[in-house]
């Protein structure tokens, strides 16, 4: 057999027989599983699932979006997606390793609740059911929940959680405690009222899971199942999230289309391909081609380029995807004149900013901001080549900077050396 006929057997191969169930294995989307026949159930049934989040914020982020877009696959392989905001949930707050979480008002929780709403609608179409825990807890009362849900857990099955057992010997609080008996009624609830058998989350929420499991064996006599996803974690093994001082949101307005394609773009090479699969509708076949492209020339940044037009065009649109491109095309070439102030200043937030008057000496603007430590360092730099005004070598040691200067006479995009930026606003 030739190698054409070889790469044909490999493709037809793949494409006929990979199951959902394998797709998702391959994809590394599968951690932690319960119930024996979760397989059978994700490859031959339409099963209705649910994934869960507290609203903590007026966003999600992407580290949420890696589980969102399991989610939309699994809708897409034919099952029926529950996406939970949890309002009763995020009045006490998921344990977390080190220390309890803030108390967050009600309003300001309702507010974040609209917000994600919205997101969640969005990604998935409108196709998804919406719901908020709030509904069926706020009426519900707290010695009645004792007596017909508490009752049913084991102290000592709580205590052997690995999220608790790490938070013992700093003290954990009973409302903390709690959280996983809640969420457990939650699955509870979803299966007698919405006919949801499967939970679908983050490994970290594996021991809130089981004990919905837990409640739904004992309490129905019924097999529910669940699987995890292992964390998606950056290039130095950080989760993406709020608490890790690295969120990427999904709110446009927080983290703009730029933003997000200079961070995609920058993936690391040792993570693009498992990011492709993770966070991409591009087949099996495809993610493979596009690696191979990768991999005989990975200077052209193949990968990372698909892996941000696939996720900015799936969370806003394919409009916003080549504003962003354009944006990056143009911001660091002398295309810049084509930006307007607006899409500068709102696109460029990690730099150093400033304001400064028209009709001002580059050595004055550079020293008065700190850019230089010194006007004889000013000088020297000018005259080495190592300032850029909006992407224009400067060398002239007597220049005036004037609005003539600045893009829409208001902006200055200073460059010193080669990865030094600052943004000037003039007066």
């Amino acid at each position: 057999i030739d190698s054409l006929g070889i790469i044909l057997f490999i493709f037809f191969e793949r494409k006929i027989f990979m199951t959902n169930w394998e797709e998702l294995k391959w994809r590394g989307l599968v951690k932690d599983v319960a119930g024996d026949d979760i397989e059978d159930k994700i490859n031959n049934e339409k099963v209705t699932f649910y994934w869960g989040t507290d609203p903590t914020a007026d966003s999600l982020h992407l580290g949420h979006y890696s589980s969102l877009i399991t989610a939309k696959r699994l809708m897409k392989m034919g099952h029926n997606p529950i996406l939970l905001c949890g309002g009763a949930t995020g009045r006490i707050g998921d344990p977390r390793p080190t220390a309890e979480r803030e108390i967050m008002s009600i309003d300001a929780l309702n507010h974040n609740i609209e917000c994600i709403k919205k997101q969640i609608d969005k990604i998935f179409d409108g196709k998804a059911k919406l719901v908020n825990n709030y509904e069926w807890f706020k009426d519900y009362n707290f010695l009645d929940f004792l007596r017909d849900v508490g009752k049913y857990i084991n102290v000592n099955y709580m205590l052997s959680k690995d999220i608790i057992q790490r938070r013992l010997e700093s003290g954990i609080t009973y409302a903390e405690f709690s959280y996983m008996l809640i969420q457990g009624y939650d699955f509870l609830h979803m299966y007698e009222t919405m006919n949801c058998t499967m939970q679908v989350e983050g490994s970290d929420q594996w021991g809130n899971i089981t004990t919905g499991i837990e409640l739904i064996r004992k309490m129905k006599g019924k097999e529910a199942y669940a699987f995890t996803m292992p964390l998606i974690l950056d290039a130095t093994g950080k989760k993406f999230g709020k608490s890790e001082g690295n969120a990427l949101w999904l709110d446009i307005n927080k983290t703009s289309s730029y933003e997000l394609y200079q961070y995609l773009i920058n993936t690391d090479d040792s993570k693009v391909y498992e990011y492709l699969k993770v966070f991409t509708f591009l087949t099996p076949e495809e993610i493979d081609a596009i690696m191979v492209k990768q991999n005989e020339a990975p200077h052209l940044r193949i990968a990372q380029k698909t892996l941000a037009k696939e996720i900015i065009t799936d969370l806003h649109g394919e409009e916003e995807f080549n504003k962003a491109l354009n944006i990056s095309e143009c911001l660091f070439s002398e295309k810049i004149w084509n930006l307007s102030s607006d899409e500068i200043i709102n696109n460029i937030k990690d730099v150093p900013r400033f304001t400064t008057n028209d009709n001002i000496s580059l050595v004055d603007l550079l020293v008065n901001n700190n850019i230089t430590s010194s006007k004889r360092e000013a000088r020297e730099m000018i005259s080495n080549n190592a300032i850029s005004i909006n992407n224009k070598k400067i060398n002239d040691v007597e220049k005036i900077v004037t609005k003539e200067d600045a893009i829409e006479s208001k902006v200055l995009l200073i460059k010193k050396g080669k990865k030094n930026y600052y943004l000037g606003l003039i007066d």
